[in-house]
């Protein structure tokens, strides 16, 4: 199997399943105060260190849980429930349509339950104008939640320009940056965002493990309740297995990851060239995007037939969203950025990671191009 769906799930690499066992073999709870618990602790603790020093922040800025989705979600309704409370009314949020379904779901709640929403109009690429921001700001407007790299599109935002747009109003401002570990820089404190979304497994850590970051400062209201683990913004025992391993998998991506930059660019570019001949094809990801991924069309096509094709044929490729898969609708962010709902089905998107290969990539345009022919039969 020739693996490129990296931007669904990175495989959990070497050093974080070795690092996985040894935390896991611990037998404390991080909250005991016995000398196994503090065993645990001091673990868990040195997880979340190598996790803050890959994205140059303080350890006590990073909110350890479940993932993106959680993050998310406890970001949007935490932040929404604490501005009802004071203000005694639903306030106004500022997202994007082209954002991952862990915000989209939240902000659409939160909509149908009188809040106002600004959803912000992407350029052909999925980008946003700090100007159209400003315009879009209001007295009442409680966050401002845009993505930093697409997970679809790879395009990148410029978030430090977005968020200082932001904070000149006083207005919080959350980047849900899921896709940008080990790939792209990431240092939340220079970009100046209140908080920022990450996941683990899309840097080769364990599934089902992540962070929140939240500004010194700034609060998190919690939206679960219970001990008072993460200074009880996060109540709940912590993995403290799948913390440890996302701090060694991060530390190793991190150090490499100018080296995968590089790398990856190199892949797409030869993707791409490989496949331009394929009648009609069509590239959707802008070229200045994140190198992770490439997004093209072939109209006419039948996306879910060419998944299938390709499977067959050894390629692991996605229509879009891992979320999402299963739900046999068209991309929300293609449609968003233009595309017919036609070209959206006809649509795929190809991930690579450091360990994906020229070859690997030369063997998955072949592919494509047979996949491509057996599909508009």
């Amino acid at each position: 199997m020739i693996y490129l769906d990296y931007a669904a799930t990175h495989p959990m690499t070497a050093q974080a399943l070795a690092a996985y066992a040894h935390a896991a073999a611990l037998p404390g709870n991080p909250a005991s105060i016995h000398a196994a618990g503090q065993a645990a602790r001091e673990v868990l603790e040195e997880g979340r260190a190598r996790v803050a020093a890959a994205f140059g922040v303080d350890p006590r800025t990073l909110i350890a849980g479940s993932g993106g989705t959680e993050g998310d979600n406890a970001v949007l309704l935490g932040v929404a429930r604490a501005w009802q409370e004071q203000h005694g009314k639903p306030g106004h949020l500022i997202s994007t349509p082209t954002e991952h379904s862990a915000v989209l779901a939240p902000a659409r709640w939160l909509e149908a339950r009188g809040w106002a929403v600004t959803w912000l109009a992407p350029d052909p690429f999925g980008r946003y104008l700090p100007q159209e921001l400003e315009a879009a700001l209001r007295p009442n407007t409680a966050l401002v939640s845009i993505h930093h790299a697409n997970n679809e599109l790879g395009t990148v935002q410029d978030t430090p320009a977005l968020a200082a747009i932001a904070a000149a109003r006083g207005v919080p401002y959350h980047s849900d940056a899921v896709q940008a570990p080990g790939v792209l820089r990431v240092n939340p404190g220079e970009w100046g965002v209140t908080y920022a979304t990450f996941s683990a497994h899309k840097w080769g850590g364990p599934r089902g493990v992540g962070f929140t970051y939240v500004r010194r400062g700034a609060e998190l209201p919690p939206v679960t309740f219970g001990g008072g683990q993460e200074g009880g913004t996060r109540p709940g025992t912590q993995d403290t297995a799948g913390v440890y391993a996302a701090g060694v998998a991060l530390s190793a991506a991190e150090s490499e990851r100018e080296a995968t930059f590089t790398h990856l660019s190199g892949l797409r570019e030869r993707f791409v060239a490989a496949v331009s001949g394929i009648p009609g094809l069509r590239v959707n990801h802008p070229p200045d995007g994140s190198p992770k991924v490439a997004s093209i069309t072939l109209p006419g096509a039948d996306g879910e037939a060419l998944l299938m094709n390709l499977d067959l044929l050894g390629v692991a490729a996605s229509a879009g969203s891992a979320c999402s898969a299963g739900t046999m609708q068209p991309s929300h962010v293609l449609t968003a950025i233009g595309l017919s709902e036609a070209d959206a089905r006809a649509s795929l998107r190809f991930s690579f990671g450091r360990a994906t290969t020229p070859d690997e990539i030369d063997q998955a345009a072949a592919a494509l191009k047979q996949a491509a022919e057996w599909s508009r039969m």
